[in-house]
């Protein structure tokens, strides 16, 4: 059984940090391109950042996280993790991991993923 597990959301103030991390079992993990969105009230999904399967050695970032957001993979643990700084209360958001099955490229498509985990919430007040 496919499984995304998203794990270390919560409640931090403007300037703080979160570890966001996405355990997965039930298919093949390297080959796999992991991404995180968002989805805050009212608003449509978005892209936040992207991991190239296999080494994971390419990311995209959206452009309102660059410089404060790190994506990340440990494909021993079958894990990918989100490390967020310099939160902002725009950044509140329910957070999603994602997988899409191919693995060349870094999707920034919602609709090119095609396993996904329950969600997270992340709240930065101000």
């Amino acid at each position: 059984q496919v499984q995304l597990v998203e794990s270390g959301g919560g409640l931090v103030q403007a300037g703080g940090s979160l570890r966001l991390s996405c355990a997965a079992s039930g298919f093949t993990f390297t080959t796999y391109t992991m991404g995180w969105f968002r989805q805050a009230p009212g608003k449509e999904r978005e892209f936040v950042a992207g991991i190239l399967g296999r080494s994971g050695g390419v990311t995209v970032y959206a452009d309102s996280v660059k410089g404060r957001f790190t994506i990340s993979r440990d494909n021993a643990k079958k894990t990918v993790f989100l490390q967020m700084n310099s939160l902002k209360p725009e950044d509140t958001a329910v957070y999603y991991c994602a997988a899409d099955g191919n693995f060349m490229v870094v999707s920034e498509k919602d609709k090119d993923y095609d396993r996904w985990g329950r969600g997270t919430q992340v709240t930065v007040s101000s």
